[in-house]
């Protein structure tokens, strides 16, 4: 099955939070969208690995995702060496994404900035042929995604791109609310953290509004690019 579009998150809900209104928006466009994440998020304070997985489950379901899977690196401790790489390049060959959506570039969370130089170094190894990968006891092809651009998270950074997502952002809350153990369970024993607060949850909406105010429309969702975006003429961009 071949991706339109892949988004890569450190963590799940790293997708979510960040990127899933424009991918509810492609979806509803009839293109194909996976997500693949790099870890269970083991380490987060709140919830288990196991909650976490089926937690990820549920929110695929109700974003429509063609695929989701994880590669279960090690939480707060994956590096971008060569084994990481080929993990991810692996899965770059076997979807053959056009476009690839994965971390801030800089964030609060130490995986997020780890997680944006892995996946952008992999992208750009995987379109190199000498570079040999086996998936199922076959060689796959080379392949590099168009491009790749990274949602922004915890930091407030200047985006590259916006693109407005009006009309998608209850599917976006939906797919958050879906990791009750992070965010919205009310009546839950565990610690407070910095995303469990109802302070956070309404930044989600008025962060997406404040983007949104800057192009003219109701909500947005921002991306700094890792090169330079192409485009064939100006009027594409109307």
């Amino acid at each position: 099955m071949k991706l339109d579009i892949l988004a890569i998150g450190a963590h799940p809900d790293d997708v979510e939070l960040s990127c899933s209104a424009t991918l509810a928006k492609e979806i509803s466009r009839g293109k194909k969208v996976g997500v693949l994440d790099l870890t269970r998020g083991e380490l987060g304070t709140r919830g288990t690995a196991e909650i976490r997985d089926q937690e990820a489950a549920d929110a695929a379901k109700i974003l429509g995702l063609s695929m989701r899977e994880n590669l279960e690196f090690s939480d707060g401790f994956f590096v971008n060496n060569v084994s990481h790489q080929l993990e991810i390049i692996k899965v770059l060959r076997k979807y053959k994404p056009d476009l690839v959506l994965c971390n801030a570039i800089d964030d609060r969370h130490i995986d997020h900035g780890k997680g944006a130089k892995l996946v952008a170094d992999a992208c750009f190894l995987s379109g190199l042929r000498k570079i040999e990968t086996i998936y199922n006891g076959n060689s796959q092809e080379a392949w590099r995604p168009k491009n790749v651009f990274h949602y922004i998270q915890w930091k407030n950074l200047t985006p590259d791109v916006v693109v407005d997502v009006t009309g998608f952002m209850d599917k976006k809350l939906a797919s958050v609310k879906a990791y009750r153990s992070q965010f919205w369970d009310e009546n839950s024993q565990e610690p407070e953290t910095p995303i469990s607060s109802s302070n956070f949850f309404d930044s989600i909406t008025y962060r997406a509004r404040d983007l949104g105010r800057l192009i003219n429309v109701d909500y947005a969702e921002g991306y700094n690019v890792s090169r330079h975006v192409a485009v064939d003429s100006l009027f594409d961009l109307l």
